[in-house]
Formats: C-alpha cells, structure tokens, sequence
C-alpha cells in the first residue's frame, strides 16, 4: 500500500515508497554501498538485530537493477525501516549510487524526509583514505546545528580536511543551504575491497554511543575475528611465497583487509 501525498515521491528517476500509518521517528539513519562496505553493512547489521520493521523502498530507472538475495530468497535493494525501541528510520542501501545519479537521490529522499518530519539525517560513511595504524576511528563531518545537538563533547574528532561527494556530499551542501535536516556523517577508514567488519563495528557503535541505545555486536565481532585470522594467513603465505622480493618483504600482516 502508498502512503497517500507521500508514499511514492518522485523526483528524476528515483521514487521513495512507504507504507501510510507506519511512524518513521525523527532521524534517518543512512548506510550506502561503498568500498569496504562499511556503512551499509552496518546498517544492514542494525536492523537484523533490533525490532525492526520494514517500512518502505527507494526504487529507480536511471541505474541498472540488482537483486540481493539471500538463501534463495530475493529483496529489494534499498529498504528502508523503522526501529521499535529507537525514534530512528534506517535506510539499507545496497544498491551503489554513482556521483552523477547522487543529487536526484537526495532530492527523493529530502522530499520524503520533509514530509515525515524527519529533522535530522545521520550517514554512515566508510572511505578508503590514506591513515595510520592509530586512525582506525570515527571522525565526523556535520552541520553547526548537527553538532550542537549531537556533539557537544567532541565525542569523535572532526576530519581534518577534504570534500565529501556522492549522496554525502549531497546531503551536507543540503543542510549548509537550509534546504535539508541537520546532517552528521560519521566517518572511518575502510580498507576495499571488503567487507570491512571493522570498520563497520566502528560506525555502528559510534552511532550507539550518540543515539544512546544497545545491539548486540558479537556476531559481528565474530566474523571481524574470522576475517582477520583468514586474511591474515593469506597474506603470511603470500609473503612466504615470495619472500625476497622487493616490496613484498613489508608486508603488514595483520593488516589484512587490504587484501
């Protein structure tokens, strides 16, 4: 079922669908597909292990469709949801919106974030960016009123510097210009491929710690462990296999996400 005047909204070739009577609290919660996958991953983890309900889609014709499936059973690739014991909606992007697709993606999403009174938009944002072993952590990027609000004790550092682009970049320029919610991106470095477990358990207690609620990680944690001793005996043998040649004989070891 369309929520009626705002279920289906259209703006370019992107549509937000959502089923009409379901609450979507206050805050968006954003996960999109990046490499690493950090944040999507995070997102996705989030709402399998809370009450969660689905509580509507972000469809479009501009990009190639996919398909996640799982054990057989296929869903739609951006979902979004509603938290039972939190006032936050969840969006699980699966679907990798290019830079040129970004801004009709953030025109459908501000336009029903607008009409449910969303009033402040959260994004879970992992970026491969150059960094030391003692800058694994979450930085942020926010509006001034975002940070009054939410970070008032820099709980996590700002990033130093850069430009944010895609549906992020969007986003922020959005709420610089009053056209969009308070905007906050949490930010952690991610190693590509992915997944990156690790930095996915960074974003999602960040987002925790700020919005004052509890999931539970070990599952996470668990295959954060199983990725590390797995990759890291890749790379042990890969440098064993070639060992003497330059460039090989550094190798971080434990660093193995980089794989």
């Amino acid at each position: 079922m369309v929520a009626p005047d705002a279920g289906t909204m259209s703006q370019s070739s992107f549509d937000v669908t959502t089923e009409s009577g379901r609450e979507t609290g206050t805050t968006l919660v954003v996960g999109q597909t990046h490499p690493g996958l950090a944040g999507v991953t995070a997102a996705d983890y989030l709402v399998r292990h809370l009450d969660a309900t689905r509580a509507g889609r972000v469809s479009t014709d501009a990009l190639p469709a996919i398909a996640p499936f799982e054990a057989g059973v296929p869903r739609h690739h951006s979902r979004l949801y509603t938290l039972d014991d939190a006032p936050l909606s969840v969006l699980v992007g699966e679907l990798f919106v290019p830079v040129g697709a970004a801004r009709s993606y953030a025109d459908a999403l501000l336009s029903w974030a607008e009409t449910e009174g969303i009033d402040e938009i959260a994004v879970l944002h992992g970026v491969p960016f150059a960094h030391g072993p003692d800058e694994h952590a979450v930085f942020h990027v926010a509006t001034e009123a975002y940070r009054e609000r939410r970070l008032p004790d820099d709980v996590f550092h700002p990033l130093a510097n850069g430009f944010l682009d895609g549906v992020a970049g969007e986003l922020v320029t959005r709420g610089l210009d009053g056209d969009a919610p308070d905007v906050g991106v949490y930010v952690t470095p991610t190693h590509p491929p992915g997944p990156d477990v690790d930095a996915s358990l960074r974003l999602l207690t960040a987002l925790e710690t700020v919005h004052d609620f509890d999931v539970d990680e070990s599952e996470l944690e668990a295959l954060n462990e199983q990725l590390r001793e797995y990759y890291g005996k890749l790379a042990e043998r890969v440098a064993s296999a070639a060992e003497g040649e330059e460039g090989l004989g550094g190798y971080d070891t434990q660093d193995g996400m980089y794989m």
